[in-house]
């Protein structure tokens, strides 16, 4: 009876180990399987590392084909979209005054050059440089440019250096920060460095700073046309026209101010007065006549004029407020004249003080177009004030 036991449980134990042991086929497709696993892996790896790179490239290449695009591509297609100008400017509008001083660096000249809007990008013109060895080539200078110059005639003037004439007006009643700034406009001269030298340039005795004055060539640089070499310096220019006021101020005209008791700085000062007050050429000596009137009565000259002098932009009318600044330039506080000249007046203002009109007027009041309205009373001024104010 325990033989089929026995039996039965050595025939259990063969099947528990057939179990267990697997089969040659068996084994041969696990190894594969795990070799085709590892196969994937690897793979998987390679195909990741290998579709970095390549994104990687292809997005460097872009960013250097659009650089290559930016840099070298002609400036003229980036105004394809922009709409046609209604007037084709002329070739004097178009003109671009550019002022090379000596010592810049070409990464210097560059940024100047597209400031100005001469080229389209400093980078390339620092790369065309570089690659044509114009480095330690390139002149100082005062330079006449258009804006569709190729960046090759650009060189071309650049290399070989330029000294042209340039012409500016300084119109009659121009103050000092006025010249300077279209000088500076003109690219003759940095605005700063001018105002700066004007403040002490008096080459003349009668142009000696008095106390109080902003600008000691304030009122003697003679208004006109001038031309001049691109390169003048800032001295040259205020001599040039400081020695034409004087040049203009002829003996004669020096005499019949001694005679009516002004000095040159005093004749100055009220001819500027008359140019910044007036508008129209007959009103002239009828102003004077009521400056100098006041003058010799010792009555304030209440000149709007010398007010605006003294604001950073002018004002269409001045108010009460600007009559209580504090300054010796304010003609409403102080009796006499102001410290200096406020402006640069011209011949016609010059003579109108030396020949004024024979009138007995104390007041004027300017209407909206700028024509002057006299009175003799104050009763009289205030009706014209408020007729034509």
């Amino acid at each position: 009876m325990s033989k089929p036991d026995d039996d039965k449980k050595s025939l259990s134990d063969k099947d528990t180990q057939r179990l267990e042991i697997p089969s040659r086929s068996e084994g041969k497709k696990k190894s594969f399987l795990s070799k085709l696993n590892f196969s994937f892996s690897e793979l998987s790896e390679e195909i990741s590392w290998r579709y970095v790179a390549n994104v990687a490239g292809a997005v460097f290449l872009c960013v250097v084909l659009v650089g290559v695009v930016l840099v070298f591509a002609d400036p003229s297609v980036a105004k394809i979209d922009k709409p046609a100008p209604v007037e084709t400017p002329t070739v004097e509008e178009r003109r671009i005054n550019v002022k090379i001083q000596e010592g810049l660096s070409t990464a210097e000249i560059a940024e100047r050059l597209a400031e100005k809007g001469v080229i389209g990008s400093s980078l390339k013109f620092r790369i065309l440089a570089r690659l044509r060895g114009y480095d330690d080539k390139l002149r100082p200078g005062s330079y006449s440019f258009t804006a569709d110059m190729s960046d090759d005639e650009v060189f071309a003037k650049l290399l070989t250096g330029e000294k042209k004439l340039i012409k500016f007006t300084v119109p009659e009643g121009f103050g000092v920060k006025e010249i300077a700034e279209r000088l500076y406009n003109l690219d003759l001269v940095n605005r700063e460095d001018f105002l700066q030298a004007a403040e002490d340039f008096a080459p003349y005795d009668y142009m000696r700073k008095r106390k109080d004055v902003f600008f000691a060539a304030e009122g003697f640089l003679f208004p006109d046309t001038y031309t001049v070499e691109s390169d003048m310096e800032i001295d040259e220019l205020l001599d040039l026209m400081a020695s034409t006021f004087d040049q203009q101020l002829k003996p004669e005209m020096r005499v019949a101010a001694e005679k009516m008791g002004l000095s040159v700085y005093d004749l100055i000062t009220l001819a500027s007065l008359v140019e910044r007050e007036v508008r129209y050429p007959e009103d002239r000596p009828i102003v004077a006549q009521v400056l100098l009137k006041r003058l010799k009565m010792n009555m304030p000259l209440q000149t709007d004029a010398t007010l605006q002098y003294l604001m950073d932009a002018p004002k269409e009318e001045v108010s009460i407020e600007d009559t209580q600044i504090d300054s010796p330039y304010n003609t409403y506080q102080h009796v006499g004249l102001p410290p200096g000249p406020i402006a640069n007046p011209g011949m016609a203002a010059i003579e109108a003080v030396l020949h004024p009109a024979e009138t007995d007027y104390l007041y004027f009041v300017a209407d909206r177009q700028g024509h002057n309205h006299y009175a003799y009373t104050y009763e009289e001024h205030l009706n014209l004030v408020n007729r034509y104010r």
